[in-house]
């Protein structure tokens, strides 16, 4: 008997079924001498810090650095009877090995070993590695079983990953929360993520507008530009200057030029394009996709490749004819012989190739998905015929004339052959013109002029613009700047991976919207006031795209083999003891910066202001002793603690009134005034009862 564990029960079940485990059981597949079962995603997680010591429920910046001396997990409470079906199953004494079928890559290597350690099986292991849950690639899969053993690197780096990440966002959340009294929550990649959404909102919101003057010559008909001008007197003067001259054909320049076919689909740029054409966030685009995986129509999504392997050619080939004929591509816009050596590199694919259709689409019925699904799978067929097809070649004119000793321009376009355009031109007509007028804009040509032709008595005229802030992020441009984070600080021999991976810049946006930290506003992601705050008080190397793109990187080279774990470990160790030896030194003053702090009186001693603190309301001159604590021994018999208003009094007055107080003889409250005396620099208290008639004054 071999046991399976899928990622998911939707691909459990197609791994059931091309093993031949038809018999449904309680939370597994059996049939054939197989056991199919699943995970249900991220099944357990690492504890949180209390449950490794009852003192830390109360945050105190003295209990930092938390580092557990043995990692423990937890199974979430809401899969724990899967787990306990899991665990029987990896403990069956009929079972051979286990095969890891959970999704190929880091996080699916994850997700198995938690539930294999957890569970305390010995079973050897076997991995299976697939992209495309096609009957036919699970069969070759199962045909070709890996070791265990060799993943084990890319499990170390997944185990690293998700240990830095509890480690940073424990100890750092809990540092800054504590120190400045307000919860500020820290994570190793989505705080240098919102630190770029507050770089570019503060770009736009100090920019300052400039306008700037264009002067346009009409040449009988051809129309000719001097770009941005910032002085308007001088613009003003070169209009009337050239205004009714002669201008000269100092030069034209054509030049034939070609724009290759765009590459294949990896999964942010597959995310990129959907929110620019659909709107969709990366997330939504994400779960399309996966959902279109599990119903075997594409390949693996979460892949960072743009190629395919080169034993690929005839399965791409078919699935090329398949597009053609599903999504209504005909001989007019696609050639008959598509290029796909062009889109085929075995160096540049990884773990995965580039996501393309299946042959799974031509029994497909389109009508029957969601329209997320719909138009996910279109974008996909699309790419797939644009990177395969032709070249897009067009000549571009240069014509530069002179007039009263300037220089003025024009560009224009002549399209020779189309090539893929003509595909993304009919994509986007089918998409009612979304997008349209990026493809018309090429087709504009200018009216030919030969060099050193008089052009008599030119029209000149001044248009008038201003310059223009950056665009706020949207779901694309954010998910550009993740992939590129850093990559200036790198060699030029570095595997740069920029800020997440393909498979977790959603969440990562995600987390940042749900956290309160930014919001969407259409397809802009802005920061909230709550995200600026947090960037403004930390420290460079905690919301430094290039650091943590730099730890990406040597995640990445963990998986390979060339670092080791307990290097990278130490690389957080150190970052989290530097953090914690600064945030000990934060001012005061700064720790208020959230709250102002408001003045309760004058101190008794010294005269300086008196604020509240935590635990009690202190003078503000550090050279004077003077403290009222909130709770004394005084008045804690009485059950009572000094507020804001008594302090206030008592400062102002010397006494307060308290109707509040316990007598514990008696079993009941009382009143009494509450009197200040200062004894040798140190507050004391004591009662004063209301006098009553023809008694004299009481004290206790």
């Amino acid at each position: 008997m071999y046991l399976v564990l899928g990622e998911k029960p939707s691909v459990a079940q197609a791994l059931a079924k091309v093993l031949g485990a038809k018999k449904r059981k309680d939370g597994y597949f059996e049939g054939n001498g197989w056991l199919v079962s699943w995970c249900l995603g991220h099944l357990a997680e690492y504890v949180s810090p209390e449950a490794y010591d009852e003192r830390y429920q109360k945050w105190e910046f003295s209990d930092l650095p938390i580092f557990p001396e043995a990692w423990q997990l937890a199974i979430a409470k809401d899969k724990k009877e899967q787990f306990h079906v899991l665990k029987k199953l990896l403990n069956r004494d009929d079972v051979e090995y286990v095969v890891n079928g959970c999704d190929a890559g880091r996080e699916g290597e994850l997700i198995f070993k938690r539930v294999y350690d957890l569970s305390g099986s010995h079973l050897p292991v076997k991995r299976l590695w697939i992209s495309s849950m096609e009957d036919a690639a699970i069969r070759e899969g199962f045909a070709h079983l890996k070791d265990g053993a060799e993943y084990k690197n890319l499990c170390e780096a997944s185990i690293c990953r998700a240990k830095a990440d509890w480690l940073i966002g424990m100890n750092a959340t809990r540092a800054f929360t504590t120190k400045y009294y307000k919860r500020l929550v820290v994570g190793r990649v989505q705080t240098p993520t919102l630190a770029m959404l507050v770089e570019r909102d503060s770009q736009i919101n100090h920019f300052q507008k400039e306008a700037y003057y264009n002067v346009h010559l009409d040449c009988n008909g051809l129309e000719v530009i001097k770009e941005k001008i910032f002085d308007k007197a001088e613009a003003d003067r070169l209009k009337d200057a050239c205004n009714g001259a002669s201008a000269v054909v100092e030069k034209t320049v054509s030049t034939e030029k070609t724009v290759n076919p765009p590459k294949l689909y990896d999964l942010t740029t597959l995310q990129r394009e959907s929110n620019r054409y659909y709107g969709y966030t990366a997330k939504e685009t994400l779960d399309f996709t996966q959902s279109l995986y599990e119903k075997k129509l594409v390949t693996y999504p979460r892949t960072d490749s743009q190629y395919l392997t080169e034993d690929m050619e005839q399965t791409a080939e078919q699935v090329i004819r398949m597009v053609c004929g599903k999504f209504g591509y005909g001989s007019s816009v696609y050639p008959s012989k598509p290029n796909v050596k062009r889109v085929m590199d075995n160096k540049r694919v990884s773990d995965h190739h580039a996501i393309i259709p299946t042959a799974e689409l031509e029994s497909c019925e389109i009508g029957e998905l969601s329209k997320g699904e719909r138009d996910i799978l279109l974008l996909i067929s699309t790419r797939l015929l644009c990177a395969t097809g032709p070249k897009h070649l067009y000549v571009e004119s240069v014509v530069s004339i002179s007039c009263a000793d300037e220089i003025f321009t024009a560009k224009g376009k002549v399209i020779k052959e189309i090539g893929w355009k003509a595909i993304e031109a009919a994509f986007c007509q089918a998409q009612g013109g979304r997008n349209r007028k990026a493809v018309d804009k090429e087709l504009v040509a200018i009216p030919f002029v030969a060099e050193g032709n008089v052009i008599d008595s030119v029209t000149a005229g001044v248009t008038e613009h201003f310059t223009t802030p950056p665009k706020p992020y949207s779901e694309d441009t954010l998910l550009s700047a993740m992939e590129t984070a850093g990559n200036k600080e790198f060699d030029e021999d570095t595997e740069k991976k920029g800020l997440g991976t393909p498979a977790t810049r959603a969440s990562i946006i995600e987390k940042l919207v749900s956290s309160g930290y930014a919001l969407r506003k259409g397809k802009q992601i802005v920061p909230t006031s709550d995200g600026a705050d947090l960037i403004a008080v930390l420290p460079e190397y905690l919301k430094s795209a290039a650091m943590t793109a730099e730890w990406e990187n040597k995640l990445l080279l963990m998986e390979k083999g060339q670092l080791e774990g307990s290097g990278f470990m130490q690389g957080i160790t150190d970052l989290i003891d530097r953090m914690l030896l600064e945030c000990s030194t934060i001012s005061g003053e700064e720790q208020n910066r959230f709250h102002p702090r408001e003045e309760i009186g004058k101190c008794p001693l010294c005269g300086s202001p008196v604020y509240e603190g935590k635990k009690n309301f202190y003078c503000s001159n550090r050279d004077c002793s003077f403290s009222l604590w909130k709770e004394n021994r005084y008045l804690s018999g009485m059950r009572k603690q000094v507020d804001k208003h008594m302090a206030r009094e008592l400062l102002q007055q010397g006494r307060t009134h308290v109707d509040d107080l316990y007598s514990q003889k008696k079993g009941k409250t009382f009143a009494a005034d509450l009197l200040l005396e200062m004894q040798d620099g140190r507050a004391n208290f004591k009662l004063e009862f209301p006098k009553k008639k023809g008694s004299k004054k009481k004290y206790k």
